[in-house]
């Protein structure tokens, strides 16, 4: 069989913030993936970059008062704990604003523009008169024309879902400046998807089974004809007018590659600078018909990589995706979307930092991924369990109970004690890696590591060796230690730190699929055993989804720095308009019962009645400053339009407001109480 060549790719994270764990579950699959291959000898290229330009990354750095560049440099410099902290292997990390992905996108617009697949019109769109520039859609705020709900974004309604145009909104505003903006008509350019014969060939590359079935329905939609013979593709605008951070537009000064244009081209700009620093040569490897190209992306951006990229890439003279492998998205506690600012996320260097070992997550998201386009849950005791019980319980357990009746470490040799065939177990775990059913793959793994333990535990050693029985208790712990080694490779994908653990103690060579199956000879000596891995702690849990702390004091402006003061320990916040404030619905709410939070030192439950006929439960990090029954009857001000937050140990509806010093964490905690008068349901303006 000849050696496969692979490149793969997984989507660029944007270069504005660090890495959440959406980003982690999607290189941990392409990961898997990867050491899945290389296992059975494929020569694979697996790289990444920061998609570094746009519109939201200069106004970032605008604020931050630095150049783009040095601003997503800056994020950049943060992702290597990221990988290395959950072993995640890319073989190059680079940026969309790298030499290479300039001259690759000018280059493929030039070859579309050559195919007549480049239109330019007249359009017409806001622009910020105080901020001289063109407004995106998502800096553009107004209200809504549905439902007239106010502080709605240009493109969308988050209150009613309706879809809409920007000049549509009712009095609109910059988000930028709050200046109302004007309508004003620039040149656009762009990439004719509507043309008969990209339709043509969409409908077939779409169709040839690079994506999965469920893609497919889904980017049908925009492909084929309705009732009236339309089809919903349009063409696609791919140009920005200065000032706008990107690639410039060959020969059309002030024009700029719109970012969703030459951030796929990063995927092959990445490569490039691979292979130019590693010796190889990228026009023929790129052109090599034997070269697969897979790429690994989220559910939300499919259009982009399903329809535009591969149109970019046929009509552009170059080769097609092989495979785009979707994946959902990663949801907490049943059901609800990981989201930061509802108190929902799992931060992956919190859990790094808090000493988790990264090898648990691995496994709980390959348990759960399949080749579907499906979303993932993470439930916290479910974590536990399945780590406990598979890694440690069945998989762990196996070595550490059968190396005590192996004498000297020198593996004996005699009758297997379970019909377990080594070579079919390889095979089936091997192909469903393939697939990327991961999920199948370790319930075939755990399911032959309850066939081992069964045997152990059936076979008894520890009485043989009483009786006097050394021998067949030596027979027995090394067949054991053979199936370890086995069962060792089927999980070398997803947990390659454990497998290097566990290639050292059984003084093996590095496992891939031919030595699976292969038993170690008659003799060969093990060496001593030590501890593989820890059980997860449910503190280790608690700790990972505690409410963050209260910020560390910001550092001192120049005014306090020349000798003013810093109030309350801390500098004021970055100004902002009545319009952000008039987002907070503050209220006035009575605590009608409090109580400690079992398995919590941290948390109050609240029981408040804010005049809305009902009762809300709020949880509250005070409970090193109040005993409940100082808060019952009182009233306090909270945050009603808070999006409730599932925790631990419960659903929290709201926040109270309370006060403290920067520097202190204990009892100086103060909640808000109102003056007498005021009573539950009234707002706080």
């Amino acid at each position: 069989m000849p050696q496969r060549k692979l490149f793969v790719t997984t989507a660029l994270p944007y270069a504005n913030g660090k890495f959440h764990i959406g980003h982690i579950m999607e290189y941990i699959q392409a990961d898997i993936w990867v050491r899945h291959q290389r296992m059975q000898g494929s020569q694979v290229h697996f790289v990444c970059a920061d998609d570094a330009h746009g519109a939201p990354i200069m106004i970032a750095a605008e604020k931050a008062g630095k150049t783009p560049q040095a601003f997503v440099a800056e994020i950049a410099a943060g992702r290597r704990p990221y990988l290395d902290g959950f072993h995640i292997a890319f073989d190059n990390w680079h940026s969309t604003d790298g030499p290479e992905n300039h001259v690759l996108a000018q280059q493929i617009y030039r070859d579309l523009k050559a195919a007549g697949l480049i239109a330019t019109r007249t359009i017409e769109q806001f622009f910020d008169p105080q901020k001289n520039m063109f407004l995106p859609d998502r800096f553009i705020k107004g209200e809504c024309p549905n439902c007239h709900a106010k502080d709605q974004y240009g493109d969308n309604c988050e209150v009613c879902s309706k879809v809409y145009s920007p000049t549509d909104l009712v009095n609109p505003y910059s988000a930028l400046s709050g200046a109302t903006p004007v309508l004003k008509t620039s040149e656009h350019f762009f990439f004719r998807l509507s043309d008969p014969r990209c339709l043509a060939f969409l409908r077939q590359w779409t169709a040839s089974g690079a994506v999965q079935p469920e893609v497919l329905n889904k980017i049908s939609e925009w492909l084929e004809p309705d009732a009236e013979g339309k089809v919903a593709m349009g063409d696609w605008d791919i140009s920005r007018d200065a000032p706008y951070f990107g690639i410039e537009i060959p020969d059309a000064p002030g024009k700029y590659f719109y970012v969703w244009l030459d951030a796929p081209v990063g995927y092959l700009a990445s490569l490039k600078n691979l292979l130019d620093r590693t010796g190889g040569d990228y026009a023929a490897y790129v052109a090599d018909p034997a070269v697969e190209q897979v790429h690994f992306i989220g559910k939300d951006i499919i259009t982009f990589h399903t329809l535009f990229w591969p149109a970019m890439l046929h009509f552009s003279g170059r080769k097609v995706p092989s495979k785009v492998c979707v994946h959902g998205f990663l949801t907490v506690n049943g059901g609800e979307k990981m989201s930061k600012s509802r108190g929902t996320g799992l931060d992956p260097l919190k859990y790094l930092s808090l000493g988790m070992n990264p090898e648990w997550l691995r496994y709980y998201l390959a348990a759960k991924l399949n080749g579907r386009n499906e979303d993932i849950d993470f439930n916290p005791e479910d974590f536990m369990a399945r780590v406990n019980a598979d890694l440690v319980g069945k998989y762990v357990n196996i070595a550490s109970r059968a190396a005590k009746f192996v004498p000297g470490g020198a593996l004996a040799e005699g009758p297997a004690l379970a019909a377990l065939d080594a070579a079919s177990l390889a095979d089936s775990v091997r192909a469903l890696y393939e697939s990327r059913d991961y999920a199948r793959a370790l319930r075939e793994v755990m399911a032959a590591a309850d066939i081992v333990n069964t045997a152990f535990d059936a076979a008894a050693p520890w009485k043989l060796a009483k009786e006097g029985q050394g021998q067949r208790a030596a027979e027995v712990g090394s067949w054991c230690l053979q199936m370890f080694k086995l069962l060792t490779a089927c999980l070398k994908p997803v947990l390659p730190a454990l497998a290097a653990q566990a290639e050292a103690f059984l003084q093996c060579a590095p496992l891939d699929w031919d030595n699976a199956a292969t038993p170690l000879p008659a003799g060969h000596a093990v060496g001593s055993y030590q501890h593989l891995m820890q059980r997860v702690d449910a503190k280790l849990l608690e700790a990972l989804f505690e409410p963050p702390a209260a910020a560390a004091p910001a550092a001192p402006t120049a005014a306090t720095a020349a000798g003013g003061s810093v109030p309350g320990g801390e500098a004021l916040a970055p100004e902002i308009t009545i319009d952000d404030f008039t987002k907070v619905d503050l209220r006035i709410a009575k605590i009608v019962a409090c109580e400690k939070v079992e398995g919590s030192t941290k948390l109050l439950r609240l029981t408040l009645d804010a005049g809305e006929g009902r009762h809300r439960n709020v949880f509250s990090g005070i409970a090193s400053a109040y005993a409940p029954e100082q808060l019952v009857g009182k009233l306090t001000v909270m945050v009603a339009n808070l999006a409730p937050r599932k925790m631990k140990f419960g659903v929290s509806e709201g926040m109270v407001l309370a006060a403290s010093h920067a520097d202190d964490k204990g009892a100086g905690i103060y909640v808000l109480e109102p003056v007498a008068g005021a009573q539950p349901g009234m707002r706080v303006r």
